[in-house]
């Protein structure tokens, strides 16, 4: 049985009370905002797979009713009240929005035939879900068009939910994407995706209980959903800011954002509806520069320019921003100081830490003392929800500066495991660290009594006094966490100390996205899972010629180094591999033997043994590795 959660401590009670004398609590703008349009919802509102399975629930998160409890931060509360908000709601005339049933947003644009649908969620099951519940409301409406405002699994993952590929092959749906969006979308879910899809365990807490003393939301949405990812190559890119198009008799005018919340990324203006969608590029919270989950490092700058260059193309002809997550915001003028306020805060956070570092201060010492503007501190759309000044401000020193503060004493640390050992050794032994850290739990300083057990359960992950007391601690860390996904950290941390691993529960390399990937970037997936001492004697050459594009590769492992070429090489390879572009994939897929790949319509010629060398050095990672243990 899962181990029962504990009460809020005294210091986590009077932090939470403290901070409801600190904020506008009053403000119900956002209430009014967040139910405006409700046309219907989804009763019940849980979406299963087709074996049954629950992939999303909203309903779950009933009790987000009333006043904040002492173990959730009020406003996190607040912002999670607003954010479980569920069913289909209209934006303006000919754009209506379903509204969690997933992590993000899902929209529909009316055409003159049919319904564009706009960033189609994770799974195919909850975009599914959410268009049968438009379709109920606005009638049968065929899919004629759909729309990726970037490059994040939340919202292309569900795309054959709402349409086809044979659709999408026959012309019948075409589908916009800013350019080199399925680079950056299978690159990220593939070369580190096993890394990330753990992380984003802990970061979303999907797997965590739902309650007042669990999982209570993410800030940015409830969680992830868990069902089935899908992917559908883009047939139409986005190249430059002012592109126009037409797509079903709905005109559409494209900012292109790139490097802002996603690599590829763009903002799209419907002049005949006065109605922006922001993507990522403005929303009910401040958003990550650097997402717990991992990725590369945002750059807050260029994100602040762009939100300057939306309110000048843009702002004189707006009734409406909405977003691919949250709610809207309506009339000009609020539409625009909201635009303006989201632009203000990333160039502050920038500009000040740039600032700061140039006087000495490390990423550390800058998160602690930055602080925002009165105006944004009390803006609820600038709180910090999803990102946090905190690891942002971390986020921007790292991109200008690196890893390493400067200080010498940190350019060759020990890790971790050797560090809690001599941490230990140093401060008398496993037991009196624990004791010592009782002293320190019970006067409040959580997150002392974190940096000092660490060293111990790295040390001996036995000692069970240690593990639970850190367990306690990470809890009362995230009970007082405004942040949602620090709360889920935290909170995923003590699960996994009180009661194991709790899995993965949403992996997006799924087997659409590995079609996806050119011959390039496929074979960089596989060099990435060399076991390179395993291969360092290992020496083989296999060709891969693609009878639809005429392209041809030489693969070479040498040295414990999987490279490749596309120019013309001397001499004939060990193996040779004849296929398709669309069919080199199964590579990846499993299967890698001559039977299997015959089946996958791949043509093995040559010395069939050297796959079988070539899997024999692979280690495609552990999707459940350990993070709160060695």
């Amino acid at each position: 049985m899962p181990t029962a959660p504990k009460p809020a401590t005294p210091t986590i009670t009077a932090q939470q009370r403290a901070l409801l004398d600190s904020l506008p609590f009053s403000d119900r703008q956002d209430f009014e905002d967040a139910t405006r349009g409700l046309v219907a919802r989804r009763t019940p509102n849980a979406i299963t797979a087709a074996d049954g399975r629950v992939v999303w629930d909203n309903d779950t998160y009933s009790f987000l009713t009333g006043d904040a409890p002492d173990t959730v931060n009020p406003s996190l509360w607040r912002q999670s009240q607003l954010v479980a908000e569920q069913g289909l709601f209209a934006v303006a005339e000919g754009i209506y929005q379903v509204r969690g049933f997933d992590l993000s947003n899902v929209t529909f644009i009316e055409g003159e035939t049919g319904v564009i649908v706009l960033d189609p969620l994770i799974a195919t099951e909850t975009a599914a879900a959410a268009l049968a519940l438009y379709r109920e409301h606005r009638g049968d409406r065929p899919v004629t068009g759909v729309i990726y405002t970037h490059c994040h699994v939340d919202h292309f993952g569900g795309v054959k939910g709402v349409t086809t590929q044979e659709d999408v092959d026959a012309g019948r749906v075409p589908v916009v994407a800013p350019a080199e969006f399925t680079e950056h979308a299978v690159a990220e879910n593939v070369y580190a995706g096993t890394a990330m899809a753990r992380r984003a365990g802990y970061m979303y807490g999907a797997a965590l209980a739902r309650g007042p003393q669990g999982q209570v939301g993410a800030g940015l949405g409830q969680t992830t959903s868990t069902g089935s990812v899908s992917l559908i190559t883009p047939t139409l890119d986005i190249t430059y800011t002012g592109q126009e198009e037409t797509v079903d008799g709905v005109r559409m005018v494209f900012q292109m954002a790139p490097g802002t919340e996603a690599p590829a990324e763009f903002l799209v203006y419907f002049p005949d509806h006065r109605a922006l969608c922001a993507a990522e590029d403005a929303t009910h919270t401040l958003h990550n520069l650097l997402t717990l989950r991992g990725a590369v490092v945002r750059d807050p700058h260029a994100w602040a320019n762009y939100l300057t260059e939306t309110i000048d193309l843009f702002g004189a002809d707006l009734d409406v921003v909405f977003a691919s997550h949250h709610w809207p915001t309506w009339g000009r003028d609020r539409a625009v100081e909201y635009l303006a306020l989201q632009r203000d805060l990333y160039a502050y956070l920038h500009d000040q830490t740039l600032r700061l570092l140039n006087q000495g201060f490390t990423g550390a010492e800058i998160a602690e003392q930055l602080e925002l503007p009165p105006v944004l501190e009390n803006a609820w759309h600038a709180r910090g929800y999803y990102g946090s000044v905190s690891h942002n401000v971390k986020a921007i020193y790292q991109r200008y500066m690196g890893w390493y503060d400067g200080n010498p004493a940190h350019l060759w640390q020990h890790p971790p495991v050797e560090q809690g050992k001599r941490y230990v050794e140093f401060m008398g032994g496993a037991d009196a660290v624990v004791e010592k850290a009782r002293a320190s739990f019970d006067a409040g300083d959580f997150r002392w009594v974190a940096e000092v057990l660490t060293h111990v359960v790295f040390a001996q992950p036995d000692h069970a006094g240690a593990k639970e007391l850190l367990a306690d601690t990470f809890e009362q860390l995230g009970y007082g966490a405004e942040n949602g996904t620090w709360r889920s950290v935290y909170l995923s941390g003590a699960t996994e100390l009180r009661d194991g691993s709790f899995g993965t529960p949403t992996a997006t390399a799924a087997p659409d996205i590995i079609s996806a990937l050119t011959p390039a970037m496929l074979f960089d997936a596989i060099a990435i899972q060399v076991d390179g001492p395993r291969a360092w004697d290992e020496r083989l050459t296999i060709d891969v010629v693609l009878t639809d594009s005429g392209e041809r590769y030489r693969l070479w492992l040498r040295n414990g180094v999987l490279t490749y070429s596309a120019a013309t090489q001397a001499g004939d390879a060990d193996l040779t591999l004849t296929t398709t572009t669309r069919a080199l994939p199964a590579l990846a897929l499993g299967g890698v033997t001559p039977d299997g790949l015959a089946d996958a319509g791949i043509q093995v010629d040559g010395d069939a043994a050297v796959l079988g060398r070539l899997t024999a050095v692979l280690d495609p990672g552990d999707p459940d590795f350990a993070i709160v243990t060695p």
